[in-house]
């Protein structure tokens, strides 16, 4: 059976197995892991997964790969296939017991995602995942680059960052017309109060170009002139960007608006 990639799931399944090894080594893989894969397209990954760790939870989107996928993965006990959106599945009801999320991400959905679980999976220890390279620059941009945004600030609040690799175009099917990268990460911190730090980054990047104060309050998170109080509690001008805010910055500023 032929399966084709489709376009509107922002698919490109992995053909090439030379980069598994570099995902094993970076996803720091041991025989008693238990491990989240998001997008196991053709199973290449979630096979190789399967053969090196204790149980592989593995959630793909498209139900046309489901023949596929099970004959590939047939004779591998140590794999549940899940079918349902990522986005709306609770995860961490699915994947109880997962302490790493090792996935070739849908490019579509690879930041949602990583943003989404850093609370929403609490007990993952490390992610190993492959996204767009211009995705893995924003991950561990710094600030005041164009590269930096709520992503960055909350990704380098929670964790922090232990291999890079870039990926070639060619060990994609069907080959992208953009770079790619794997970036692994492990958690060191979540904030006590990272819901709601959470929400006053989100709301601080949300009108770039505005000022901080300014997009603080068009996201109805507080008024102008309390936004710009909370600056100044901080050592900060009014006329601050959000950009201009280093990661624990944010934790202040959430602090100062309470």
């Amino acid at each position: 059976m032929t399966v084709r990639p489709r376009k509107e799931l922002g698919q490109h399944f992995l053909v090439d197995d030379n980069i598994l090894g570099v995902i094993g080594r970076l996803a720091e893989l041991s025989d008693d892991d238990v491990v989240l894969e998001i997008g196991p397209g053709l199973g290449v990954l979630t096979t190789y997964l399967a053969d090196r760790v204790a149980r592989v939870h593995a959630v793909e989107l498209d139900r046309s790969l489901e023949a596929e996928l099970r004959e590939r993965l047939a004779g591998r006990p140590n794999v549940e296939l899940y079918f349902g959106d990522a986005l709306h599945l609770d995860l961490s009801a699915t994947a109880p017991n997962a302490r790493k999320l090792v996935a070739n991400l849908p490019y579509n959905v690879a930041t949602p995602i990583i943003v989404e679980s850093l609370d929403g999976l609490p007990q993952l220890e490390l992610w190993c995942v492959m996204v767009q390279r211009e995705v893995a620059d924003r991950l561990f941009a710094q600030l005041s680059t164009k590269a930096y945004g709520a992503v960055s600030v909350l990704v380098q609040l929670t964790t922090r960052r232990t291999g890079f690799h870039p990926v070639g175009r060619t060990v994609f099917r069907p080959q992208p017309n953009v770079d790619s990268a794997l970036v692994a990460f492990r958690r060191v911190d979540v904030p006590e109060n990272y819901a709601t730090v959470k929400r006053v980054v989100e709301a601080a990047f949300a009108h770039r170009r505005k000022t901080l104060a300014n997009s603080l309050e068009l996201s109805d998170v507080a008024s102008r002139d309390g936004a710009v109080r909370a600056l100044d509690a901080i050592g900060r001008a009014p006329a601050t960007r959000a950009e201009e805010l280093a990661p624990r910055d944010f934790l202040a500023l959430t602090q100062a608006l309470q």
